[in-house]
């Protein structure tokens, strides 16, 4: 028998409420990758550890505040504890590769891609490993197109927040990106529920596994609380956590001094007035009655 699938039980209380936890995410790891690359480069890990973070965080919150308005019709459903957190784990770690290979390689080029399908892969594997971790009275079973369409979604929502974390500037530039990002990986969420189909066995409800209120509710309070803290940590006097801006070393070509050399080179001592010029000598001519 194939079950009745509702994503919506709430309405449009969970869709919403996903899609800020998304956008929320997405903003503190744009803000925090672009801090990455105009501070010293021994606190760019720093930077870039707490926007992977940030970003996976949001993006798993997302997925399981979205789940808790998920409903199979006639049975009930719970979620593995181990697979749970490893959902979480995946996306951070997935998300932290590519968001270290676009700090320290630049958004452009091959790094951009690289770093956007490794962060895009991540996603979509948070999403289906978190799938898995559902227990309940069936089987699940999914349309191939339609996974890879969500899959595509993903990477193109990675690289373009990944290009615009190196490329946007202004705080409003930086508001419209998280809420491009949260809106294409809420749409990736929606796309890979919508490959989902649910075949029942008709046997005794799962008894392993917890339910959305007793496992979903107390492990989402760790991931919004980091979220909280972080939005502290970038709005509230991040160069004093974090440390402070400096520019990046320059690097050095044979033959060529550095720029603080060449200043020196051409910098004129200062001036000093108990030092008087001396006047140049002016050979005259004596006045003599020959030279009259």
């Amino acid at each position: 028998m194939q079950g009745t699938v509702d994503g919506f039980n709430y309405g449009l209380v969970t869709p919403l409420v996903a899609y800020l936890m998304a956008c929320l995410g997405g903003a503190l790891g744009l803000r925090c990758t672009t801090r990455s690359m105009r501070v010293a480069r021994s606190w760019r890990p720093g930077w870039l550890a707490l926007g992977s973070a940030a970003i996976g965080s949001g993006i798993w919150t997302m997925h399981f505040i979205a789940m808790m308005g998920f409903t199979i019709e006639h049975t009930p459903i719970r979620y593995d504890w181990l697979m749970t957190f490893a959902s979480l784990a995946v996306a951070i770690v997935m998300v932290g590769v590519g968001v270290f290979i676009v700090g320290y390689r630049g958004a452009r080029g091959t790094a951009l891609f690289t770093g956007g399908t490794i962060t895009g892969l991540g996603i979509a594997s948070m999403h289906y490993l978190g799938m898995a971790g559902m227990r309940l009275d069936g089987q699940l079973t999914y349309n191939t197109f339609t996974v890879a369409v969500s899959v595509v979604i993903a990477m193109a929502a990675a690289t373009a927040a990944l290009w615009a974390a190196g490329q946007v500037r202004g705080f409003l530039w930086s508001v419209g990106a998280s809420l491009i990002m949260g809106l294409a990986v809420t749409g990736m969420h929606y796309t890979g529920m919508a490959a989902l189909e649910v075949h029942l066995h008709g046997t005794a409800d799962p008894s392993t596994g917890g339910s959305p209120a007793e496992l979903l509710a107390p492990m989402l309070i760790g991931p919004l609380a980091f979220l909280l803290l972080a939005g502290v940590v970038v709005m509230f006097d991040p160069m004093m956590v974090m440390g402070r801006p400096a520019e990046l070393p320059v690097e050095r070509k044979p033959g060529i001094p550095a720029p603080s050399q060449a200043l020196r080179t051409v910098r004129r001592p200062p001036h000093h007035p108990a030092h008087h010029t001396r006047r140049p000598l002016v050979h005259r001519r004596s006045r003599t009655p020959q030279n009259r």
